[in-house]
């Protein structure tokens, strides 16, 4: 069954407030989105896309950044509007040399790095945590170039004397805040979840590309990539099974 056949919405969460900006106005070019009532964590806006497989209802709501606010927003709009398919686009920082800026990562695993066990065993912690997303139900070839993989999360920004050892550690090339607690929110709840993430930057021994302190460089990659993704979004609809 196709999202377009379940008549359930599909809720498509945009987590930091920079990524929530930028895409707002496409949101009401491109899928007709207007104003709703808010969520305790942000604005909603009801729109709809046509796809190759018929009309999808839309839910986009801002879940806000961190896992904290990402979890709740994202299980608030599981119980709100039990939806077909719960969707998260956004960005996330790539360790330099190992992905290009620019590249969408489709997330197959997540996993939370900012847990910080000594009591018992530090990689149960972590694999409590770490979801495997099942992604059998979409069609291939996917609607965009993508590089299939493991997204890293924490509540923090990518830290550069870090990055090495991420990469040697878990064979990650990405980070983000969000990812981690909003797939493991959707697997609780039995919800196919989605997440697409584009790299706006990159982290590496020389720092980041975007620690300038103004979010101007951030903001203007951030606008090019939700562009991409919203853009695409219809054909991601579409290639659900």
């Amino acid at each position: 069954m196709t999202v377009a056949q379940s008549g359930s919405p599909v809720v498509v969460v945009i987590s930091a407030d920079v990524e929530w900006e930028v895409a707002r106005p496409r949101l009401i070019d491109r899928f007709g989105a207007a104003d709703a009532a808010p969520t305790p964590y942000g604005a909603v806006m009801v729109g709809a896309a046509e796809t190759a497989a018929g009309g999808v209802p839309l839910r986009f709501t801002h879940g806000g950044w961190g896992k904290i606010d990402a979890a709740a927003s994202a299980q608030h709009a599981i119980d709100r509007w039990a939806p077909s398919l719960l969707v998260n686009l956004g960005t996330c920082g790539g360790f330099e040399g190992a992905i290009e800026r620019g590249t969408v990562i489709l997330v197959t695993r997540t996993l939370v790095y900012d847990i910080v066990e000594q009591m018992s065993d530090p990689a149960a912690a972590l694999a409590h945590y770490a979801v495997d997303l099942d992604l059998s139900w979409l069609k291939t070839p996917y609607p965009l170039p993508v590089q299939p993989g493991l997204l890293l999360s924490a509540d923090r920004d990518l830290v550069v004397d870090e990055v090495s050892e991420l990469r040697r550690r878990f064979g990650a090339v990405a980070g983000d805040w969000e990812s981690g607690a909003i797939a493991h929110v959707a697997a609780r709840n039995g919800t196919r979840c989605l997440i697409l993430r584009g790299v706006t930057d990159l982290v590496g021994p020389g720092g980041g590309e975007a620690y300038d302190g103004t979010l101007t460089f951030f903001r203007e990659r951030a606008d090019v990539m939700m562009a991409r993704l919203l853009a695409s979004l219809p054909e991601w609809l579409a290639a659900s099974l």
